[in-house]
Formats: C-alpha cells, sequence, structure tokens
C-alpha cells in the first residue's frame, strides 16, 4: 500500500463514523445513549469514547508522543463534547496522514511491546479496529430497535469512485 492508500482509507473510516454518528446515534435519547449494555464495552457512548481513545493513543504513537490514558466515558455526559473531541482527534489524524510518505510506512515507531510494529501495520489495525467497533455499535443500536444499515468499504468505493 502507498501513502495516498492509505489517506483514502482512511477517509473511509472517517466518512463511516460520521455517517453512523450522524445517521443513528444523534437520535438516540440520551438514555438510549447511555443504556447499560452487557456487550464489549458497554453502552454506545463507552463504545464510541473507546473508539476515540484508540485512535488517538494510536495517533500519538506515530507522532512521537507519549500514549495518553484512556478516556473515561463518564467524563463525557455531552453529545456535543464527544464530537467535539472526535473532531479534534480526527483533525490531528488527518494532519499526520497529510504528511505521511510512502517511505515511513516500514518505519518502527515505538518501544516496547509494539517496538516490532511497523506504521503501515498500526494504520491498518486503526482502521479495522475501528471497523470492529463500529460493528459492534450497530449490534447495540439494532438491539434497541434502530434500523442499521452495512457499513461496508465496497459501498464506500462504490458511492465515491
Amino acid at each position: 500500500m502507498t501513502a495516498d492508500m492509505f489517506r483514502h482509507f482512511y477517509d473511509y473510516n472517517f466518512a463511516l463514523n460520521r455517517f453512523v454518528w450522524d445517521r443513528y446515534i444523534v437520535p438516540l435519547s440520551h438514555e438510549q445513549f447511555v443504556q447499560s449494555v452487557n456487550y464489549s464495552h458497554g453502552s454506545v457512548r463507552n463504545q464510541i469514547v473507546h473508539m476515540i481513545s484508540a485512535d488517538d493513543t494510536w495517533f500519538s504513537g506515530l507522532r512521537g508522543g507519549e500514549f495518553p490514558e484512556p478516556l473515561d466515558p463518564a467524563a463525557f455526559e455531552d453529545r456535543q463534547a464527544i464530537r467535539a473531541y472526535w473532531n479534534g482527534v480526527e483533525q490531528r489524524m488527518r494532519e499526520y496522514l497529510g504528511a505521511l510518505r510512502d517511505e515511513m510506512l516500514l518505519d518502527k515507531p515505538f518501544e516496547g511491546e509494539d517496538a516490532d510494529l511497523a506504521v503501515w501495520q498500526v494504520l491498518l489495525h486503526v482502521v479495522n479496529h475501528g471497523t470492529d467497533h463500529r460493528a459492534q455499535v450497530l449490534r447495540v443500536l439494532h438491539d434497541l430497535g434502530v434500523d442499521t444499515t452495512s457499513q461496508d468499504y465496497i459501498f464506500y468505493v462504490y458511492e465515491t469512485a
């Protein structure tokens, strides 16, 4: 893969995050949004905050910074605050991706247990992680009675070709 291919793949990731947020999460009542669920990270809110936290953690490492502490979902009662925070994380991710060059993909920027991970592996992991948790959010939404749709990458390709 090339840096341009990764930027395209992240455009998909960002677009699907926003689609699920705007179409399915914004219309939820507050009670549905924070409803305790015995699945993965729990409530829709908890899942979303986990996704944001994981993205921020991995990209902080890619930028050479310290891994931040995981975000506490309870600190995010307000969806506007979550969206604002998420927008900031996405912007920092886009800035990193905008500066990404093909030769950087083989770099190994981490230490410790992640020392053998190349940039390209982390970049694939982050999108795969997002897809996994969007699927979990969609499952919780389905259980709440929301009629959801597919998040398949190929449909994004067809729509944006």
